[in-house]
């Protein structure tokens, strides 16, 4: 029996209830439709290249920009006087001048420079009941938010209100609580470093450490792994050592969508001779060749570089067998060759490797193949590759870690690197691929709903608070406790909150039954149509806008996946008088809420060099912070493991020896199914309803079946089909009228876009390794509508 999760087609109003799924859109967005004019053909050119430059000139003329648009692409990602691309956390070319753009961030950067915007009249004109109605594209599409708003629900339309006001509010709110954690604060990848510190610092001070992030959601479960085998949270390697490996396994990673710029990473790569083998169900665009549309000459000659020299298609979840089946054949190896082992490496700095082959040596190749969907001899042929480098790299993204078995996968994949000594040297290590630009920074800067004691000392000491001690609220818990109503008061800096997170009508309800919801955005999105009783839309600065505080102009620091730390200007006029910058709402919404804080907060605010000095004293690596990043390049934070220090218990990095996951549905007629982007989308953020590398045209509400497994169905291209997914807590949940649509991946798998379909993941439905969500592993069944 379906619970009340359902989302209907055109006829259905169970999503429309909560203004998630318009019955009737507009245009562009993702309502089901079954009557939009749609095509699909294979996508056989490059990736990138003139395809990507005809997209940016549509958006750029979209957002009205044809001459600012193109003039902040020769700022974006450019050191010291540049700002910092606001999409993806993919690092900037290292020493160098040259165009270091792509065609996500330039679409991110002018989407944000649109000259539209949403100022009192309009929503003087549009009640929150009919927003609801309108898709997602055209919320966003309407421009910039210009000032503070109040929800007045006499009205159900959003009014003014003055920014003295709006604080007063939320510190009236938060004092109003029986308990400060009965208030959750939720942080999205796009605050600064020095928002980030002042955001947590005024939460601890408040007296919780309910600070559930994005990375809750996407990479969690690799810096849970990375720390208990290598005792740090991120990959230990930079630029530098991408343009040194001599083999560059990427898993789980659509790098033309997702980080873009790293398509001149492994092309350049594949040009110097490294092996590059891409390791996902779907082979992706980016996974196969590109022009890299700032390399003018192969531009001009349409002249296309491969980015890969092996594809490895495994089913969802197959990784993990994958990497222990490399393992196996690198043991068989060393029986013959002891040499093929880092034996003095193995032995002095690291523990279990004798467990770990005994594990092995114990995992039959039936079931390596069997649970990794690949063939004995395709998974030879990956070792042999790794086998034949000296320096390798292993990357992933979120079709490794937002599985039930995540954790244990990223830890396989040390174990792997650690075999041959593929750690802490030049050219070697693990190298997660982060999403959106400061995600790693925020963790950094200590936005960590369970955080260390010496992190919570040297808080205390430094900022003369006294932090709370106990763990605080993760995304799925602040769901769940929203919905449960302790948690009153939900704070979201940056974002889209409702559409980010899993089983979305039930987050709706959750965020409906809150006192107060808080949204610091700078365009309008269906969380601010999603509300409590009480609703606040602060406006803010974006990325490429000038930050005039009382010192001056202001610049921000970000952090990019592999630990740089560089600073970011923003040269353009703001969109409104009226826009804050984060610092600025942080510091406002703090003296509102803690009346007797002897923090300066209009000192910090006021001058942003005073935060950084701050933050020096707090965080380990930051020493020096003001100096160091006014170096043109910024600085890498230190990091024992890439010096093969290990500050783990034993002092040395710990082999781990999870058992091989069972992947296989139990049933037949179950498929595993995996969220996705689409190619013009970033996050949440729908740019068109067009997924060029797909080969997709003006559909989102599709589900990409193998042919055999739609031929089993009766299904044929096109065919209206219901999904239904089944939660661990027995629940289902169906989406209906979507389009069977074939598409090369491992039978018994299917995929299909998010955030249309993060309705399919129930409630319970996280990884007991990591809490979170599980977007890439849901068990579904698909079958023909009903007439």
């Amino acid at each position: 029996m379906l619970d009340s999760h359902e989302t209907a087609g055109p006829a259905g109003t169970s999503g429309t209830a909560f203004g998630l799924m318009p019955a009737e859109p507009r245009q562009g967005g993702y309502g089901p439709r079954t009557d939009r004019a749609w095509s699909r053909a294979p996508y056989r050119h490059p990736a990138a290249g003139w395809g990507a430059a005809a997209s940016v000139g549509r958006v750029v003329l979209e957002q009205r920009e044809p001459i600012a648009g193109p003039l902040a692409m020769l700022q974006m990602n450019h050191p010291v006087s540049g700002y910092d691309c606001p999409g993806c956390a993919w690092p900037d070319d290292p020493g160098t001048l040259k165009l270091d753009i792509c065609e996500n961030g330039i679409k991110h950067v002018t989407w944000e420079m649109t000259r539209k915007r949403v100022d009192r009249r309009f929503f003087a004109d549009h009640s929150v009941t009919e927003l609801a109605t309108w898709t997602d594209f055209d919320l966003e599409d309407q421009g910039r938010l210009t000032e503070p708003m109040s929800y007045d629900a006499a009205t159900d339309h959003y009014v003014p209100i003055s920014w003295d006001d709006a604080f007063a509010l939320v510190g009236d709110e938060l004092q109003r609580l029986d308990s400060p954690d009965e208030a959750s604060f939720y942080t999205s990848g796009r605050l600064s470093n020095e928002a980030t510190f002042l955001y947590q610092l005024m939460v601890r001070e408040y007296g919780t450490n309910n600070l559930p992030d994005c990375s809750n959601m996407c990479h969690e479960a690799s810096g849970r792994a990375l720390k208990a085998s290598i005792a740090t949270g991120k990959g230990t390697v930079d630029m530098h050592d991408w343009d040194a490996c001599d083999a560059l396994f990427v898993l789980g990673v659509n790098a033309a969508s997702n980080a873009p710029r790293m398509l001149t990473a492994l092309s350049d790569a594949v040009k110097r001779g490294a092996q590059v083998v891409h390791v996902n169900p779907l082979v992706e665009a980016g996974a196969t060749r590109t022009i890299v549309p700032h390399d003018f000459v192969d531009m001009a000659r349409f002249t296309a570089t491969p980015t890969s020299t092996m594809n490895l298609q495994v089913r969802p979840g197959g990784d993990l067998a994958l990497i222990r089946g490399m393992s196996k054949v690198v043991f068989e190896a060393a029986a013959d060759d002891p040499s093929v082992l880092d034996s003095e490496f193995l032995a002095t700095l690291t523990n279990g490797v004798d467990e770990y082959r005994a594990l092995v040596d114990a995992t039959t190749w039936a079931d390596l193949v069997l649970q990794s969907g690949l063939t004995e001899e395709q998974i030879r042929a990956a070792a042999a590759v790794y086998l034949a480098s000296e320096r390798t790299i292993i990357s992933w993204c979120l079709g490794v870690s937002q599985h039930e078995h995540g954790v244990d996968t990223v830890r396989e994949i040390v174990n792997l690197l650690l075999l041959r000594g593929n750690i802490g040297r030049r050219g070697a290590g693990p190298s997660p691929i982060r999403g959106h630009s400061n995600v790693q920074g925020n963790r950094t800067c200590g936005i960590d709903h369970h955080p260390t004691d010496a992190w919570l000392d040297r808080l205390a000491d430094v900022c003369r608070i006294d932090p709370p001690r106990h763990p605080g609220l993760d995304t799925v818990r602040t769901i769940e406790a929203m919905h449960d109503e302790r948690v009153k008061v939900f704070v979201g800096m940056g974002g889209n909150f409702v559409l980010a997170a899993p089983d979305t009508p039930f987050t709706a309800q959750g965020l409906e039954k809150c006192r107060l919801t808080v949204q610091v955005s700078t365009k309008l999105n269906r969380s601010h149509l999603v509300h409590g009783e009480k609703a606040l839309i602060l406006p803010c600065l974006g990325r490429t806008e000038r930050d005039q505080q009382a010192q001056g102009p202001q610049g921000v620091t970000v952090e990019d996946a592999m630990s740089m730390v560089h600073l970011s200007r923003g040269r353009k006029q703001p969109a409104s008088a009226y826009l804050r910058s984060e610092p600025a709402i942080i510091g406002g919404i703090a003296k509102a809420t803690l009346p007797h804080t002897a923090t300066p907060w209009d000192w910090y605010i006021g001058d942003y060099d005073n935060i950084r000095d701050v933050m020096a004293k707090v965080l380990p690596g930051f020493e020096g912070f003001n100096d160091l990043i006014r170096d043109r390049h910024g600085f890498r934070i230190p990091q024992p493991a890439r010096d093969r220090v290990f500050e783990t218990a034993s002092g040395r990095a710990e082999f781990s020896l999870a058992p091989l996951p069972d992947v296989i549905p139990e049933s037949s007629e179950t498929l595993v199914l995996q969220t996705v982007r689409s190619h013009d989308q970033w996050n949440t953020t729908i740019y068109s309803n067009d997924d060029r590398y797909r080969g997709v045209k003006n559909l989102r509400e599709l589900v990409f079946l193998h042919e055999d497994d739609m031929r089993d169905r009766g299904l044929v291209e096109g065919d209206l089909v219901d999904i239904v997914s089944t939660s661990k807590d027995g629940s289902t949940r169906m989406l209906r009228a979507f389009r069977a649509v074939p598409y090369d991946l491992p039978r018994g798998s299917a995929a299909g876009y998010m955030p249309e379909m993060n309705v399919l993941v129930g409630r319970k439905d996280f990884s007991v390794q990591s809490d979170q969500p599980l977007m890439k592993s849901i068990q579904v069944t698909v079958s023909r509508s009903a007439p």
